[in-house]
């Protein structure tokens, strides 16, 4: 059975960015390929909660191959995604940390597809968070479904 969602994203307008892509580039360092997330649609900051999208679309780098006539969005991309939103939440709430590097995925759990074109929805809430490392617990929906989950770690490097 399928854990409860960390946040009830029924409560946000999902089409509103509260930081845009511009923005996110200004904290994360990933870039072409490996941006992995659209925007960040909400932070809740007393809950220590981020949600953000991840648009994705016909032309990924991976869509031609994974798997032709069918793609399938990698479970490692979407697990990178909660990574990045992690690390993105990190530095909002420790400005002074430079890079919050992924360390470690704990308890992942593949739930469900995710076929372009479409929006994955991603979830972080914080366990652990300060200037030595962040830890949260991560889920990825897909048209109102559950398709990932997992605890992510990341330290500064």
């Amino acid at each position: 059975m399928a854990p409860s969602l960390l946040y009830d994203l029924s409560k946000l307008d999902l089409k509103k960015e509260e930081f845009s892509l511009d923005e996110i580039r200004k904290i994360n360092p990933q870039r072409f390929e490996m941006e992995q997330l659209s925007a960040i649609i909400h932070i809740d900051y007393p809950a220590a909660t981020v949600i953000g999208v991840k648009h994705v679309d016909d032309h990924e780098f991976w869509a031609r191959g994974h798997i032709p006539g069918r793609p399938l969005m990698p479970g490692v991309l979407m697990v990178e995604a909660a990574a990045q939103l992690c690390a993105f939440m990190a530095r909002k709430v420790v400005p002074e940390i430079n890079f919050m590097g992924f360390t470690k995925a704990d308890n992942v759990r593949f739930r469900g597809t995710v076929v372009p074109p479409t929006s994955l929805y991603l979830i972080a809430q914080a366990v652990d968070i300060s200037r030595r490392r962040i830890i949260a617990n991560c889920q990825g929906i897909c048209n109102g479904t559950l398709v990932f989950e997992a605890m992510i770690t990341g330290m500064p490097v």
